[in-house]
């Protein structure tokens, strides 16, 4: 398979790493360079979960070896017990359906038991998934909050600030840079979401996946607006 065709932990960690530091340097003192550093192991953590996720689980499946073998044995034993007599009296007639029966439950619970097993390891793989996607869930509307108070027309200097505005020593440029960040850390939430698809098709975690991305895509969608309204009165921008 082509190295193209999935998204790479590694480099995913390694991206995220990479902004978080881009962000300190910049702003080492705002609380989005904290919101980094704790995506960072965000990301360390997703690789790690991802690749326990698409382990299978031995106990899980020793046990359904284990009932498989006693579903085998149960229709042996059932087998054996029909002892079909040269006589066709209505005792031998009724000790046959007996055993039919008798095997029959025996067959009936074991599978009910492999299909509880079998399932069982699916959806202890959705609840881990899906309380990592709820940690991601929760990551971005934390980035939302520190990009919230962030006005474009002040920063443009349209607006005058009010006593209970919120403070803000951003130039056009730096804000420009900030929420450039906060649209970056958007995207990769929204990345490592992506990245429990690759080792599970459950339509629930797909599902919940889809709502992160839509999530963050339009979170990211107010910022560049912002971003539009900043661009439309101070061309120059920040590199």
């Amino acid at each position: 398979m082509s190295n193209y065709s999935q998204l790479n932990p590694e480099l995913l960690v390694a991206t995220v790493e990479k902004l978080s530091t881009r962000i300190g340097e910049r702003f080492p003192k705002a609380g989005l360079f904290r919101v980094s550093k704790h995506l960072c192991n965000i990301a360390a953590e997703s690789r790690r979960r991802v690749t326990e996720t698409g382990r299978r689980s031995l106990w899980i499946r020793a046990a359904i070896v284990l009932l498989l073998i006693l579903m085998v044995a149960g229709v042996v034993m059932s087998v054996s017990a029909f002892r079909i007599q040269p006589k066709t009296d209505d005792v031998t007639w009724v000790e046959l359906v007996q055993a039919m029966e008798s095997g029959i439950n025996d067959i009936v619970f074991v599978g009910i038991g492999v299909f509880f097993l079998a399932s069982l390891e699916t959806r202890m793989r959705r609840r881990r998934i899906l309380k990592a996607l709820h940690e991601l869930r929760s990551l971005a509307h934390v980035i939302d909050m520190h990009q919230l108070t962030k006005d474009p027309q002040r920063a443009a200097g349209v607006l005058v600030a009010t006593p209970s505005s919120p403070t803000s020593d951003m130039s056009p440029d730096q804000l420009i840079r900030y929420l450039d960040y906060c649209s970056e850390m958007l995207s990769l939430v929204g990345k490592l979401a992506a990245l429990y698809l690759q080792r599970s098709d459950d339509e629930v975690v797909l599902s919940t996946v889809d709502e992160i991305e839509g999530l963050t895509t339009g979170l990211a969608r107010k910022i560049w607006q912002k971003l539009m309204i900043i661009h439309a009165s101070h061309p120059a921008g920040a590199k």
